[in-house]
């Protein structure tokens, strides 16, 4: 059992760290606003975690899994948010001297960009089903559920620590328009997909 906790756990790791809308949007804010920011994005897109774990492993993520209406829309929603967010890069002036801190808030962009992406709910419910398919005893979907949520705050609230290093941030600062460019045109790619798959 521990030796499933652990697969477990690293296919989870494996998943949060793949590029997706969440790791985009993570790193371009964690760059470009500070730390404080940065880990309030991880509070945000780990409460949506919370909420697809929570759907994964109580079986409702299998009607999304089917496709259908439901599927559909929150498809088309996640998309819109995604150029949204990618709209928003574009427009931003370039600064100067200092980096420009938008004055939307972190949580709520980290939130709703990790509820509008059904791909995560989706992606959960498959591999959460694999791990509930043989009889376990009743405290093993919360130690799932627990691993989800402990590994999305730790080890993205690390990411973040790392991005303030001041080469790096220094990095950031001098092609910081590049960068929002590339992250903004990402996220089209990514909306384009969700559209189009």
């Amino acid at each position: 059992m521990i030796s499933e906790l652990w697969a477990f756990a690293l296919i989870m790791l494996i998943g949060q760290f793949s590029p997706g809308p969440d790791m985009l949007l993570l790193t371009r804010t964690s760059l470009a606003e500070g730390l404080r920011s940065g880990w309030m994005m991880v509070l945000g897109i780990s409460t949506g975690l919370t909420l697809h774990a929570t759907l994964a492993i109580g079986g409702i993520a299998v009607v999304l899994a089917k496709g259908g209406a439901i599927a559909s829309v929150l498809e088309g929603l996640a998309a819109l948010y995604l150029l949204w967010l990618a709209f928003g890069l574009i427009k931003k002036p370039v600064p100067t001297g200092e980096v420009d801190i938008p004055k939307r808030n972190p949580y709520l962009r980290g939130l709703f960009c990790n509820l509008l992406n059904p791909k995560a709910l989706v992606f959960f419910a498959s591999v959460v089903a694999t791990f509930l398919t043989q009889p376990y005893p009743d405290w093993w979907p919360f130690a799932l559920w627990l691993i989800v949520v402990i590994e999305a705050l730790v080890f993205w609230c690390l990411w973040v620590w790392l991005l303030q290093i001041p080469k790096i941030r220094h990095g950031y600062e001098r092609f910081s328009r590049s960068i929002d460019l590339l992250f903004a045109l990402a996220l089209t790619g990514l909306a384009i997909h969700l559209l189009f798959s």
